[in-house]
């Protein structure tokens, strides 16, 4: 199984920046797929997460409102639009899968495959 994370970047405070993650090796539409971040220093932390059709998605109120999740399952590829970035945006952005779509997806200790990250960093 291979997650493989793109589209990181420096970019100015208010400023936009697409992530996408390509998986291979796994049925992509059977999983539920999420995108968390480590920021220097912190834990791991959950931002967002779809459903495997794409219909469902949960975010974190931090980035409620600015970030975007969708799902291309033709493309076996996830993205995340994140318009409006502010310095505390600032972390290695993972993305994860999970088999199941049960549980507290919001819990990192949880999935099941991981990316190797991508790093977005935010100037004020």
């Amino acid at each position: 199984v291979q997650l493989q994370a793109s589209g990181g970047g420096l970019v100015q405070a208010g400023g936009s920046l697409r992530l996408s993650c390509v998986a291979s090796g796994v049925p992509y539409s059977s999983y539920v797929m999420g995108w968390f971040r480590q920021a220097p220093g912190k834990e791991r932390e959950f931002v967002t997460v779809i459903s495997r059709d794409g219909g469902i998605t949960q975010i974190a109120d931090s980035v409620k409102g600015r970030f975007t999740i969708s799902r291309d399952n033709a493309k076996n590829t996830m993205y995340l639009q994140m318009n409006s970035l502010k310095p505390e945006d600032t972390a290695v952005y993972y993305c994860a899968v999970r088999r199941s779509p049960f549980g507290d997806l919001s819990n990192r200790d949880i999935y099941n495959y991981w990316g190797q990250g991508t790093v977005v960093t935010v100037s004020s």
